[in-house]
């Protein structure tokens, strides 16, 4: 949880499209709409979120945020709503929820679309009448009144049409629309974002020319997210407080092509996953490392995870065991994988790539 009063949140950038969202933003915060904010992992809607929550009348009022991709579906109901004691294992004594903390202030629910279908009707209902009703108690116990910013990096229209997320949830929370542009179409943003993460570093450093140079021309698949991991490894690692291109990571030199550049989201989505196995099976990096530690720092989804184990299973014929090789698992952590899986929603239905291969088997034996 994160509790903000009258702090100076800026939304770095100089592009027109910064120019234009920060202008939008700052007239969104003047009211207290709900409002959808999307765009690719890494671009910056969280710092979005805090910009229009310290722009508005309640900005000294807490600010809450919420994971929901980074939580079960029972703990994400306990900490959005709280709980009472004894309402199941662990629960010691009463819980507040973060909606109840959020009172007057600003709730943000970041990842909406990893939430689950039951979650979502749980939602909505807080949504249409602010009242929260905590795990295990019987009565509603208050009203709350908050301010609802959520966030999302998947298409969430699609995930209509798929029947995984409510349509009627999508129009309550999709008030007002904001779309964070990727870094790769605002490049002449990068020497501000680079500048900014520096002063915060605390070091007295600068780049080259050169150095600056190859920052701007590189496509950032990883967006705003990987500005901040390259400048700070670059300024800590340097042994001189002028960084030129020999310091940067190789990568920055080898940029994404544009046609990679511009695939649609659910595109992007399956190449991440994709690359992810590639690199898993090939024995390259371990699941713990790759995927395991990028889920728990946001860097990938739940629906990102769920598309890496459904390649191992299609390959292992839905033997959980025959997976572990393939995603780079030592057998020892058997249980550990699966408890992971369990613990953050992830887990995939194995018998669905058990009947897939047994049908391929008896295709071919009539062939």
């Amino acid at each position: 949880m994160s509790a903000f009063g009258n702090q100076d949140v800026k939304i770095i950038g100089g592009s027109p499209a910064i120019v234009q969202l920060r202008e939008f933003a700052r007239r969104v915060a003047a009211g207290d709409a709900k409002v959808l904010l999307t765009g690719e992992s890494g671009v910056g809607k969280d710092v979005v979120a805090r910009y229009i929550h310290s722009q508005s009348a309640n900005g000294s009022r807490p600010f809450v945020a919420v994971n929901c991709a980074g939580l079960s579906e029972t703990l994400l109901e306990s900490e959005l709503f709280g709980h009472c004691k004894g309402s199941f294992t662990g629960a010691y004594r009463d819980k507040v929820g973060r909606l109840q903390l959020a009172h007057r202030g600003t709730i943000f629910l970041d990842e909406l679309g990893e939430m689950s279908l039951r979650m979502q009707a749980l939602l909505l209902r807080f949504l249409e009448n602010g009242e929260i009703q905590p795990v295990g108690g019987e009565h509603v116990i208050t009203s709350v009144k908050v301010r609802v910013i959520a966030a999302t990096n998947r298409d969430l229209p699609a995930l209509v049409r798929e029947g995984t997320f409510r349509e009627d949830l999508l129009y309550r929370i999709k008030v007002v629309h904001i779309e964070v542009p990727p870094l790769r179409e605002r490049l002449e943003d990068v020497p501000l974002l680079v500048n900014d993460i520096i002063t915060r570093t605390g070091r007295a450093i600068t780049f080259t020319d050169e150095a600056m140079a190859l920052l701007r021309s590189y496509s950032w698949p990883g967006n705003v997210r990987e500005v901040v991991n390259v400048i700070e490894q670059a300024s800590w690692l340097a042994t001189e407080n002028r960084i030129d291109a020999r310091d940067l990571p190789a990568s920055i030199g080898r940029s994404v092509p544009q046609a990679a550049s511009d695939s649609p989201p659910a595109e992007r989505g399956r190449q991440v996953a994709d690359d992810l196995y590639d690199a898993l099976s090939s024995g390259e990096v371990s699941f713990w490392d790759a995927v395991h530690k990028r889920f728990l720092m946001r860097d990938l989804t739940r629906h990102d995870v769920r598309e890496v184990v459904s390649r191992g299973l299609t390959e292992a014929g839905g033997n959980y065991r025959a997976v572990l090789p393939l995603l780079g698992i030592a057998a020892d952590d058997y249980k550990k994988f699966l408890n992971f899986l369990a613990a953050h929603d992830c887990a995939v239905d194995y018998k669905q790539f058990r009947s897939r291969r047994s049908n391929g088997a008896s295709s071919n034996s009539r062939s």
